[in-house]
């Protein structure tokens, strides 16, 4: 156990632990860094105060269950989105928690934007993350007949262009 947990009053011991239990890991992260940052401690001693709770909690937490990457899943998610899907995308992200991870995202046209469609998380028996996400985001865009784009699917690379990006410099010479 941290010994940073002792120093957390009961009130928000409680909060940590109901978040923890959720598996809501930065919502603990964060009343831990609140609550002792008078105390100086930083982002990773906070992160090391809820990895123990994990720990401690054991079986009781209950694990957020990673997105469901099947086609059937992925096109309802895209057809319950505000406007017409222009293309899908793939695009790296990470945190000092689960480390890099890939969103799926579909662009959409008419309104202009984007929606979330799945996030993509490392798996120890799996293949490496950047073909998870190509192969999940292609069949996705196959089946909605739009184009598929992902800048940097061998390394993670969260300044990669963007599919929107890399349109648009193509039709303005």
């Amino acid at each position: 156990m941290s010994g940073w947990w002792k120093y957390l009053d009961e009130r928000t011991r409680r909060e940590v632990d109901a978040d923890v239990l959720r598996d809501r890991r930065l919502p603990a992260v964060r009343s831990v860094r609140e609550a002792l940052r008078p105390l100086g401690v930083g982002l990773h001693e906070a992160e090391g105060v809820v990895r123990a709770r994990y720990e401690a909690l054991g079986d009781r937490v209950q694990h957020t269950p990673p997105d469901p990457l099947d086609l059937p899943s992925l096109a309802a998610r895209a057809a319950a989105l505000p406007g017409r899907v222009a293309a899908v995308e793939a695009l790296w992200d990470g945190d000092t928690v689960h480390d890099w991870f890939v969103l799926l995202v579909a662009v959409l046209d008419s309104p202009e934007g984007e929606g979330h469609l799945a996030t993509v998380h490392r798996r120890s028996d799996g293949p490496p993350l950047g073909v998870t996400a190509t192969e999940a985001g292609q069949a996705l865009a196959d089946h909605l007949c739009v184009p598929f784009h992902f800048a940097s699917p061998d390394l993670p690379d969260d300044d990669a262009p963007r599919w929107r990006t890399t349109r648009r410099s193509v039709e303005d010479p």
